[in-house]
């Protein structure tokens, strides 16, 4: 399997380097060279399989040669080990043709442990079989901090600089990145939004010359390993509701666009999928998209699903390579606008594409309480405001186009226990993996919206010290 950016210009990869990449030379971001399309009754095949044996059919063609199918196999059982439940990622029947897919069952209660925990195995076989380091860095709205954190942490071969807002994440969120003391974590809390932390990552990434003496990697969903990981539960979750309700509608809350991309890759790959609902708190950039065909970030509302709020979607070019037929020219035209002018517009063709596939739903503060409190209040059970975003897009695309949804459950209530509370009154259960962070010591530095005094904190800390090129 070979890899090209989303702009064009970058050299074509193979698997282990993309994910050690992570973002590509030119700016772009990295997909297959060709989708692959798995058989005819490959997914009839799968049926009762459990979750890792479906990631391995999924993943694999993926990752192609280079690893050997046994020893994708350990580490996908490795990685899925660490959940709370054999399932991984079981349903939970909320009323007529919905259903919740829990993704919150991993070691920090949020669907990115999923990608994570597997990421960070994936990576340390490629890290020792090269013998080199890395410097990982990312930028987090919420849950990638805290699973990117988990999964690293004590690693001897990878140094973790996780940037988050200050202030912009819940205190559950937070603690789960801070109280980790191992050497090799460092967290900074940026003085700015989760926009202003992806933009300092991507400056780092830009600066070649620093990229190369450190070995800069990234483990946000700009990784496509993240993304190729999440596909897989689109896949177990349509065969866990039956042929007999495909194809169904995915509704999915979304802030970076990475999760529902995963989505359009499940799509790609053959699964039947009708729809795919992009789920938007009041930070609505790609619902007043869909709507108008203008790309054109706002400034970032903080709300009570934090995790969402963000204006520049990173993984929306990997949509507009796909509708723009893959012309790496045109998604390059379209970043420079949007760099230099803050907005791009969408071709009548690229727009109509979109919407084929995708709906986008608006939902605002009081109908995000108001979906936790309903749904409590006729089943008693609690969901996260990210998870209530995603129910209340899916009753209104139920509304028009009536079928089986699956919503996305991206995080743990108690994760949010404030916001919970506040909608329906209660207080969600802390898990025992949770509570014991909530009181340990936290330890993190608050940095301004520097890239300069970003590249010279890492100069100090890094282990990595490559030699240009390597």
């Amino acid at each position: 399997m070979r890899y090209v950016s989303t702009r064009g210009r970058a050299d074509e990869l193979g698997f282990e380097e993309v994910m050690l990449a992570g973002l590509a030379r030119d700016g772009g971001l990295y997909v297959p060279k060709v989708w692959p399309v798995l058989a005819d009754g490959a997914f009839d095949a799968m049926g009762g399989a459990g979750y890792s044996e479906i990631a391995l059919a999924v993943l694999q063609p993926f990752v192609g040669d280079d690893i050997p199918q046994d020893e994708l196999a350990d580490i996908i059982g490795e990685a899925y080990a660490t959940f709370e439940t054999g399932e991984v990622a079981p349903l939970h029947d909320i009323g007529p043709d919905m259903w919740v897919l829990e993704l919150f069952h991993g070691p920090t209660l949020a669907f990115k442990d999923i990608a994570m925990q597997l990421l960070a195995r994936l990576m340390d076989r490629a890290l020792a079989k090269r013998n080199r380091r890395l410097t990982i860095i990312g930028a987090t709205s919420g849950d990638t901090g805290g699973a990117a954190i988990e999964a690293f942490r004590g690693s001897e071969a990878v140094d973790i600089f996780v940037l988050h807002p200050e202030g912009r994440v819940s205190d559950v969120q937070r603690r789960q990145m801070t109280s980790a003391h191992e050497p090799n974590v460092f967290n900074i809390a940026i003085e700015g939004t989760f926009d202003d932390c992806q933009a300092l990552v991507k400056a780092l990434f830009n600066d070649l010359a620093l990229r190369d003496r450190l070995s800069l990697a990234g483990v946000n969903s700009i990784n496509w390993a993240r993304i190729m990981a999440q596909t897989v539960y689109y896949v177990s979750s349509a065969l866990a509701i039956g042929q007999q309700h495909w194809p169904a509608v995915f509704a999915v809350p979304t802030g970076n666009f990475g999760d529902i991309f995963a989505g359009y890759v499940a799509a790609r790959m053959g699964l039947p999928i009708s729809r795919l609902v992009i789920a938007t708190n009041e930070n609505d950039i790609l619902a007043r998209t869909l709507k108008t065909g203008r790309y054109e970030p706002q400034g970032v509302r903080a709300t009570s699903s934090p995790s969402m709020d963000i204006q520049v979607s990173s993984n929306f070019e990997r949509l507009l390579f796909e509708v723009s037929g893959r012309d790496g020219r045109r998604v390059h035209a379209m970043m420079e606008d949007l760099g230099r002018e803050g907005t791009f517009e969408l071709a009548a063709g690229e727009l109509e594409q979109i919407r084929a596939q995708f709906s986008a739903h608006r939902i605002d503060e009081a109908e995000t309480a108001a979906t936790i409190a309903k749904l409590y209040e006729t089943s008693g059970y609690l969901i996260d405001p990210h998870t209530a975003v995603g129910v209340a897009a899916a009753l209104r695309e139920q509304d028009a186009r009536p079928g089986p949804v699956v919503v996305l459950g991206t995080a743990h209530p108690a994760k949010f226990p404030e916001a919970v509370k506040a909608a329906c009154g209660a207080v969600p259960q802390v898990p025992e993996r949770l509570a014991a962070k909530l009181t340990a010591e936290e330890r993190y530095e608050v940095m301004a919206n520097d890239a300069g005094s970003l590249a010279r904190y890492l100069e100090d800390h890094a282990r990595a010290k490559a030699e240009p090129g390597t």
